[in-house]
Formats: structure tokens, sequence, C-alpha cells
């Protein structure tokens, strides 16, 4: 854990906003992983931008992306 922190980052945690945000994220085709669904719900929520090479997240309105 230290090192995560002191490489300039944070731990997340899964809050009720994130949960809901979860829940009413629409189903896209070929893309039922939760975990992944879980990151861009945080992302969404907490507007963040998610760093990811899965272009599957491109199918997801409003999530800021960098591609990677």
């Amino acid at each position: 854990m230290a090192n995560i922190r002191s490489g300039g980052f944070a731990v997340l945690p899964i809050e009720d906003a994130h949960l809901l945000r979860y829940a009413a994220l629409p189903q896209v085709k070929d893309h039922r992983d939760p975990f992944d669904r879980l990151l861009i719900a945080q992302a969404l929520t907490d507007d963040l931008t998610l760093v990811s090479r899965d272009g599957k997240f491109r199918d997801y309105a409003g999530l800021k992306l960098q591609w990677n």
C-alpha cells in the first residue's frame, strides 16, 4: 500500500454513489466485466479520467478516457 501512495496514487473506497452509478450503467455489448464496470462507475461519479487499453470503454457515454 505504501508503494501505491508514494507513487502519487490513492486508493478509492467503494461508496454508495459508485454502486448506484454502477447499477445505472447501460449494458454494453460484449462487456460484462464487473470490475471494469465498477472502475467506470467510480470514474463517472468522481469525475476522474480513466486510463485503459480496453476499447470497450469507449461505449460508455460521458467517460473521460486516456488511451495508453
